[in-house]
């Protein structure tokens, strides 16, 4: 394990660079922890015509495999559920359902943890287990318990810990549900997106402890939630920073399939966009689009002539707004209960009122019955988001 050491120490000299990296401590768990541990058996790399390409370490060059593992690029591990790099042969198509985060997310996610000698934390999501173990060479092992919903991905995890000299205490399941066995927690992290955080995860971390998760339904437009635990069972914090992970499996949505013509057929009303819907492929937009119409899938597609068409939809509530290119102007159709882009259309202009802020300035609060947001005193900056049932 001693060959890739000045490839670890080049990723902390790149992270500390960029201002991610901020604590020796961390700094020292990045150069310890071999990131090619945890490539076993390897890991799909893109292609021409969105196929992946496997690369695994007996099939590839030790240098190669070191500026592969090294690379601040989040690497797949698993396509579909099911297949790994070791299976495939030559070019293959399928979608990402497990992978090794970029070192820069997963070091900046867990210095935003604030975490101290003697913390006991709880990891939702333990994917390939390279963060478990910077987690453990930080805490020691018998503070962390690391949950994983998928036996395969778990086992491969804990082989490559075990290689590396830990062995944590591995759930697996789903972490949505939440793990009591160690509870109380001093802090939860999760490495997968979620459309709002438990409350079991409220419920199971101390008084003064944070959690910190990815919220959001997109694939990107998505933030790092930090929230620290109040004594009444609430907890209040804001969004820190950016963050990208895959969602939480029982929690992804079905992608928006069949003819969607059919789907949009019978508007029950049209008038002119006052802001382009092109603005959701910026991040923040996309973020405030959540806000303001959670459940709603945004949806880019090109018609036969090749004109972009652009759609929302929200599936739950049978409801949808299409978009519709006239010049250089925007018309919406709406129909369904819920005129989804009322909604966001009117979180985008009072955005753009407030000045465009980041969205670092979006504040939580959470308790067991709903989830609320807001940035500023805007009342049209502010959402609630009510849980089906009280948790």
């Amino acid at each position: 394990m001693t060959g890739t050491a000045p490839h670890r120490r080049a990723l902390a000299d790149r992270l500390e660079k960029a201002g991610v990296l901020r604590t020796p401590e961390w700094r020292a768990a990045v150069e310890a922890i071999p990131r090619e541990e945890f490539l076993t058996p390897g890991v799909f790399l893109p292609d021409d015509g969105g196929r992946w390409r496997p690369a695994t370490a007996a099939g590839t060059t030790p240098t190669a495999w070191a500026e592969i593992a090294y690379s601040d690029e989040s690497l797949t591990t698993q396509l579909d559920g099911q297949l790994t790099a070791d299976q495939a042969r030559g070019l293959v198509t399928g979608s990402p359902t497990s992978s090794s985060t970029m070192p820069a997310t997963v070091v900046g996610m867990i210095e935003h943890l604030e975490v101290a000698d003697g913390h006991q934390v709880l990891e939702i999501g333990t994917g390939t287990g390279y963060s478990s173990a910077l987690l453990c060479h930080r805490l020691g092992e018998d503070n962390v318990t690391t949950v994983e919903v998928d036996p395969g991905v778990a086992a491969r995890a804990d082989a490559a810990l075990e290689a590396v000299g830990f062995s944590t205490w591995t759930v697996i399941g789903d972490g949505l549900l939440g793990h009591p066995r160690r509870a109380p927690y001093d802090r939860v992290i999760a490495t997968c997106a979620v459309n709002r955080i438990p409350y079991t995860w409220i419920r199971q971390t101390r008084p003064g402890g944070i959690v910190l998760a990815t919220v959001g339904s997109w694939g990107y437009g998505t933030g790092l939630a930090k929230v620290v635990v109040n004594g009444d069972g609430t907890a209040e914090g804001r969004i820190v920073d950016r963050s990208s992970f895959m969602q939480a499996r029982s929690q992804a949505a079905a992608p928006i399939a069949g003819d969607l013509s059919a789907r949009t057929a019978f508007p029950e009303s049209e008038r002119p966009a006052k802001v382009p819907p092109t603005i959701l492929g910026e991040w923040m937009p996309a973020f405030l689009a959540q806000l303001a119409a959670p459940g709603a899938q945004f949806v880019q597609a090109t018609a036969a002539d090749g004109a972009q068409l652009l759609y929302l939809f929200d599936p739950a509530r049978e409801s949808f707004a299409e978009f519709i290119r006239e010049g250089g102007a925007w018309t919406v159709r709406q129909g369904g209960p819920v005129a989804l882009w009322d909604a966001v259309e009117r979180a985008l202009l009072a955005w753009r009122g407030a000045g465009g802020p980041d969205i670092t300035a979006v504040r939580i609060h959470i308790t067991s019955r709903a989830h609320r947001y807001w940035i500023g005193d805007d009342g049209d900056l502010r959402w609630e988001h009510r849980l089906d049932r009280p948790a």
